[in-house]
């Protein structure tokens, strides 16, 4: 599998899992990797340069993922051989403390940011180039505190059907990959995150949580060709942690 001359965003892209993905589609031979990301400079600088050491150019783009400023940047980057929407945020609590505008800052970040980045890059975007979206459990299993994120995340892989089938004539894919419990600083929001990883490590049947390397090789993988009648399609990886009843 090689992306040699590619041109990839990841959003999210400074930590966790869009850092992994980041990462991977430099060791597979991007030329350039444009990371978008909300704060912490020194977390995308760190990330900048080892994407550098690694023969990819790292490009920085910082914002709030669903602003116009955003995907007016997007666009200007010229043409993109890959998107991935990995980054994620929203307020966890109870349905009943929630309010809002909690639920427009979750919805537009992790859904609604999906459509604009889309919109924004598809004109440049040549046939065989993928979309991939990072969605959760929490989009079709009730979590804990997870209204917002979990309804967020339903929305998006509704979006990426819908995509799928309307980019189709364009030759451009559209996917998700829908990750278990991963152990990044994410986690750190939620207040039973040690109940969280401990239901992982004893639930996965795979023997192990999932890592963020697992969900950045499943997304290259959609990327490639090998992937190329997957459309609209949602890839769980999880280590078989939602199987169990």
């Amino acid at each position: 599998m090689s992306f040699e001359h590619a041109s990839v965003l990841v959003t999210g892209g400074s930590r966790g899992i869009g850092k992994a993905i980041a990462l991977r589609f430099a060791e597979l031979g991007a030329a350039r990797v444009v990371i978008g990301y909300l704060r912490g400079d020194a977390a995308a600088e760190q990330a900048a340069a080892e994407l550098k050491a690694l023969g990819t150019e790292p490009v920085l783009l910082r914002g709030n993922v669903a602003s116009e400023r955003v995907a007016r940047e997007v666009a200007a980057l010229g043409p993109l051989d890959v998107l991935v929407h990995s980054a994620a945020t929203g307020v966890i609590r109870p349905a009943l403390e929630t309010e809002d505008k909690h639920w427009d800052w979750t919805l537009g970040a992790n859904a609604r940011a999906l459509l604009s980045l889309t919109r924004a890059a598809v004109p440049s975007m040549r046939p065989g180039s993928s979309i991939v979206a990072i969605s959760s459990l929490g989009s079709t299993r009730v979590l804990d505190n997870y209204v917002l994120v979990g309804t967020s995340k339903a929305a998006l892989e509704a979006v990426v059907r819908y995509l799928a089938v309307e980019l189709a004539p364009l030759g451009i894919r559209v996917n998700a990959v829908s990750a278990g419990v991963v152990e990044t600083g994410a986690l750190a929001h939620f207040p039973n995150r040690a109940e969280m990883l401990e239901a992982g490590r004893s639930r996965t049947p795979a023997g192990r949580l999932v890592e963020p390397r697992d969900v950045a090789a499943a997304v290259s993988f959609l990327c490639s060709p090998d992937a190329e009648m997957i459309r609209g399609q949602t890839l769980v990886v999880d280590g078989g942690f939602s199987l169990p009843a």
